[in-house]
């Protein structure tokens, strides 16, 4: 059975990532909640959860002695499949510029940014129900790129340097990435575990993609 590796570095989601993760997977895989780098390093695949502030979840996730190390062997020397979502998708850019500068993993180029609608009654933080928007063909998303909206909260956004690593969009006063991917990498910036069926079937997707 594939193993799973759920990095633990204090993110408030963790629990109802954990909860989705083992109702997607069906007894198809051993969902591991973790911190342990030999854990994280044999993983099959990982995922980074994350929510809050872009340099508080940094931090966090370096005082965890050898798990950037860990994740970085298995994600970008091995290509296990990777998932970031919400805050663990900003993780994965080479900066985050929320209250100051902060490098963050570097795997995908580009800045995490504050997000800026424009439009009369249109709030920061995004929160809410919303549709995705110019969806690429990444099996992850056939559930939202059918038109299933997918729950979002957050104030930040990242911004690939190259649009191409842009998997989906969503608009709130403008658009802004809602999902990158490139090779073994995807993040999504909306909550699977709070999405309902259409979050359970992208993590399900998840634990049978082949990038």
């Amino acid at each position: 059975m594939q193993r799973v590796a759920l990095i633990d570095y204090g993110s408030g989601n963790l629990r109802s990532a954990e909860k989705a993760l083992i109702r997607a997977a069906a007894g198809r895989a051993d969902i591991v909640v973790t911190h342990d780098p030999d854990v994280v390093a044999g993983a099959d695949r990982i995922v980074l959860p994350g929510v809050g502030a872009f340099a508080a979840c940094m931090t966090a996730l370096s005082e965890r002695p050898g798990v950037i190390e860990a994740m970085s062997d298995a994600v970008i020397r091995r290509g296990a499949p990777f998932l970031g979502i919400c805050v663990g998708m900003q993780l994965m850019a080479g900066r985050g510029l929320e209250f100051r500068v902060t490098p963050g993993l570097g795997w995908i180029e580009g800045d995490v940014k504050v997000i800026e609608p424009k439009g009369a009654g249109l709030k920061v933080p995004h929160m809410g129900w919303n549709t995705l928007q110019r969806v690429t063909d990444l099996p992850l998303l056939a559930g939202p790129k059918a038109g299933e909206p997918v729950y979002f909260t957050h104030s930040f956004a990242m911004f690939p340097d190259d649009d191409r690593d842009v998997a989906a969009w969503v608009d709130h006063g403008g658009a802004f990435p809602a999902a990158v991917a490139r090779g073994n990498l995807a993040g999504v910036q909306f909550h699977p575990e709070k999405s309902q069926a259409t979050g359970l079937k992208l993590l399900s997707d998840f634990l049978e993609w082949r990038p």
